[in-house]
């Protein structure tokens, strides 16, 4: 009697034979990347917001502020101190939202000097040599 392994591989089909490709990435078209890197850039700044209102929801739900609220009136000797008066939602989402601003135009500018270098690079080297292969 055989093993299971054995019927399986019995009935497994044979191996047809692969073709390679291999091809050369010489050209970095300059809007596609500039427009690749600015969505990027935007989802990434979108995410950066989001994830700042939902901290500093998770730290005022949580009570973190009005522990500080505590400690630094004990510290300050000022009972009119408070941190959610300085560091309050709003305060914290539009400065996140002026952060992701920067970083759209910054991601975007890096894109498009990235790309730029690319080209410059793949004059002189030749480019990546890239391999697909067909199963």
């Amino acid at each position: 009697m055989s093993s299971v392994a054995e019927k399986l591989q019995s009935k497994a089909p044979k191996k047809t034979t692969s073709k390679q490709v291999r091809l050369r990435l010489v050209y970095l078209d300059f809007w596609s990347v500039l427009k690749l890197s600015f969505l990027t850039a935007i989802c990434l700044g979108i995410v950066q917001v989001v994830f700042a209102v939902l901290v500093w929801t998770l730290l005022s739900s949580i009570g973190v502020f009005g522990e500080m609220d505590r400690l630094f009136q004990d510290i300050l000797n000022d009972p009119s101190f408070s941190v959610t008066t300085e560091f309050s939602l709003a305060t914290v989402a539009s400065f996140a939202l002026i952060v992701a601003a920067l970083n759209v135009v910054i991601g975007t500018a890096l894109g498009a000097i990235f790309a730029v270098l690319y080209n410059l690079a793949s004059r002189i080297t030749g480019g990546l040599l890239v391999g697909f292969q067909n199963t």
